[in-house]
């Protein structure tokens, strides 16, 4: 009976104080792993996700921002957006070996190089092949780079979205003046919350989210496709 008051107490000392006092933390707080061990786990976890949204907001040097929405599978079937302070805007959805896309005028306006934004709005969608895309074109493959590189240590403990979290920082020769902040949950699976990067000419913040839900991605109506046979390229 001893044991079991003194155990009793402890507990409830515990949950006055709050599980951060000496003697009193959880597992994860006083998980052992390395920064390394902890972002290869992420990693994994990550990679085997059926599911995904990712939000990126970008400032360059120019003080412009620009925002991305991508919503995955993580292999071949996404929706995709990205828009910019200008107005600029493109649209995505890739289904397997098909894309449908769709920029907006001021996106068409700027990429052709006019002065003044046309009056009319522009709502079509055009079918491609996927395989007609390119990097640097602007469009999402659908996939994210979750592999490690550079060095990592342990940061502070952190909150992202109402998630505990671990920061670890990385740091890469091959990026002078760059650091990477990346935030990993603490509690339930180790999901990658959040990539907060610094370099010397832009900073972008990455957040992930939705993870495992269900995706829903269908084509456009086909009234709602521009028909570009018969234009030469």
């Amino acid at each position: 009976m001893g044991r079991i008051v003194a155990v009793a107490t402890a507990m409830a000392a515990c949950l006055t104080l709050g599980v951060t006092a000496t003697g009193c933390s959880n597992d994860e707080a006083s998980d052992e792993r390395s920064a390394d061990q902890l972002l290869e786990d992420a990693y994994e976890t990550m990679k085997s996700l059926t599911s995904v949204t990712i939000d990126t907001k970008t400032t360059g040097a120019s003080k412009e921002r620009s925002t991305s929405v991508l919503v995955t599978d993580l292999k071949s079937t996404c929706t995709f957006r990205s828009s910019s302070e200008s107005g600029a805007t493109l649209e995505q959805i890739r289904i397997e070996e098909t894309d449908y896309i769709r920029p907006n005028r001021a996106y068409l306006d700027q990429w052709a190089g006019l002065e003044a934004p046309s009056a009319a709005e522009q709502d079509r969608w055009v079918k491609m092949p996927s395989s007609e895309s390119a990097p640097g074109d602007g469009l999402s493959d659908c996939t994210w780079p979750f592999a490690a590189f550079g060095k990592a240590e342990k940061g502070e403990p952190a909150e992202v979205d109402g998630r505990q979290a671990v920061a670890l920082v990385v740091t890469d020769e091959e990026d002078q003046g760059g650091t990477y902040t990346f935030h990993v949950a603490t509690e339930g699976r180790p999901y990658l919350l959040k990539v907060d990067y610094k370099g010397t000419d832009f900073r972008t913040t990455t957040t992930f989210s939705a993870f495992e839900k269900p995706l829903k991605v269908e084509a456009p109506d086909d009234d709602e496709l521009l028909d570009l046979s018969g234009i030469g390229g």
